[in-house]
């Protein structure tokens, strides 16, 4: 019980921070919802109350010089294209610029950062006001500006040395990612390129179409959508299953120089990948060096179309992509096999159990409660594993069926490929969007499943 209420207590302060200020204020702390800073400087806090009031004259200025026609511009994206007016002057056309939809909608967002910044500036403001009016209430010292830096550089230090990375992770992080979240509800394609063109809102138009308009672009989505998770899930089991095996092998008993044999398949790793998968997309060419061996030697007659193939290209991939992936699997499951306690797998054998049994009820239950974590996580990784794809077919073979897209895309190669390639912005941010939907969902219901969530404490 005495470790409940205070939690409650917390909670209802913060919730209700406005309604104490009106009830328990008194009049200095009041008018700090007006001035900001003003309980402050009324009790000799000097240097706090002038930065919140800086604060606030700093929040106005802006607000009347760029902010309010940053938001008004938010609504409308723009209202003057750019194009050639005749200048009587001149006796010529002259190039009148216009608006930009895309400068306007940033302008916009920044606008709305700037004023959650400040309502959380407003509200720290006030929860300072009430501190100090209990302070000098209960006739205690009320701490100067030197006590505060003091706190800040001892109990609070987390806090001071997290803000400089706060605010990189807010200004290169979160807002552009509101932003392209935005775009995705505007017109901003290839036809929509301003200065020139303007882009405007068109609410949920964009995922009707890639989702079930009939249009080319949703029929591209379904059947690299389709593709997309077949890749994950094959890719993330023969790689898992592959490492197993491989590590199994490898700690077997009287297998010699294990160490020589990690190492080995570990160099695969220390190679970067982009450089195993050009070498591979060379090799795999028609006159590349398996199909000048394979002729060489006279099993076939013609060459094997690895990567203009649809199917065989898609086969190609997945098992190309095991000579990247089991490596990493081994590491890691050698690791958790060396940690399996020996006493589990001496009474399966008292109890009467062959290898196969301890490997179905032991092993593999017990890397299974550990590596749950990393399975999801491969998972999502593979859904969105661009240099595979990408450095090894580019996507192809291409087709006419699709929008943008070949035969091997993933969403996320496509996504790419229209922001690139058809500057189609909204189409690929709408895509964004799904893709994490996709992968949000899939992990919370997967991983709110697992032993590994629901039985943290130890392995049974």
């Amino acid at each position: 019980m005495s470790k409940s209420k205070p939690k409650k207590m917390v909670k209802k302060s913060d919730g209700n921070l406005l309604k104490r200020v009106i009830k328990e204020g008194d009049i200095w702390t009041k008018v700090s919802m007006l001035i900001m800073g003003t309980a402050n400087l009324r009790r000799r806090q000097i240097v706090k109350g002038l930065l919140f009031l800086l604060c606030e004259a700093a929040f106005i200025f802006y607000m009347a010089v760029n902010g309010v026609n940053a938001l008004s511009h938010m609504a409308t994206l723009g209202t003057q294209t750019q194009g050639w007016v005749y200048d009587e002057n001149l006796g010529i056309d002259v190039l009148a610029q216009g608006d930009n939809s895309m400068l306007l909608l940033l302008y916009g967002v920044v606008c709305l950062f700037v004023i959650v910044l400040f309502v959380l500036s407003w509200r720290a403001n006030l929860k300072s006001a009430l501190e100090v009016q209990k302070l000098e209430k209960e006739g205690k010292k009320i701490p100067g500006f030197k006590d505060d830096v003091k706190v800040y550089l001892d109990a609070k230090f987390n806090r001071t040395m997290l803000t400089l990375p706060m605010i990189g992770v807010m200004a290169f992080t979160v807002l552009p990612l509101v932003y392209m979240i935005l775009v995705a509800f505007t017109n901003y394609d290839n036809a929509h390129q301003p200065p020139g063109n303007l882009f405007t809102w068109i609410g949920l138009d964009n995922f009707v179409t890639i989702l079930g308009s009939g249009s080319t672009i949703s029929k591209t989505f379904w059947p690299i959508l389709g593709w997309t998770i077949t890749w994950a899930v094959f890719a993330t089991v023969l790689n898992y299953i592959g490492g197993i095996l491989l590590a199994l092998l490898i700690n077997r008993k009287g297998v010699k120089f294990k160490g020589f044999w990690r190492t080995i398949f570990v160099l695969s790793i220390a190679i970067p990948s982009f450089v195993s998968l050009l070498i591979m997309k060379t090799m795999l060419q028609p006159d590349g060096a398996v199909n000048v061996l394979l002729k060489s030697w006279g099993v076939i007659q013609e060459s094997i179309p690895f990567l203009t193939n649809a199917t065989l290209a898609k086969v190609t991939i997945i098992v190309v992509n095991l000579w990247i992936g089991i490596p990493y699997t081994m590491l890691i499951t050698s690791g958790i096999l060396m940690n399996i306690p020996a006493d589990l797998y001496e009474a399966a054998r008292v109890d009467g159990a062959n290898a196969r049994v301890m490997f179905r009820k032991i092993t593999m239950p017990y890397v299974l409660f550990v590596t749950t974590p990393y399975l999801i996580t491969q998972f999502i990784g593979n859904i969105n594993n661009f240099n595979v794809i990408y450095l090894l077919s580019q996507g192809g073979p291409s087709t006419l069926d699709y929008y943008q897209a070949g035969k091997t895309d993933l969403l996320v190669t496509w996504l790419y490929k229209l922001t690139v390639t058809s500057k189609d912005y909204c189409y690929a941010s709408a895509i964004g969007i799904l893709v994490f939907v996709i992968s949000a969902v899939f992990s919370l219901i997967t991983y709110r499943r697992t032993s590994a969530y629901n039985n943290e404490e130890a392995f049974q």
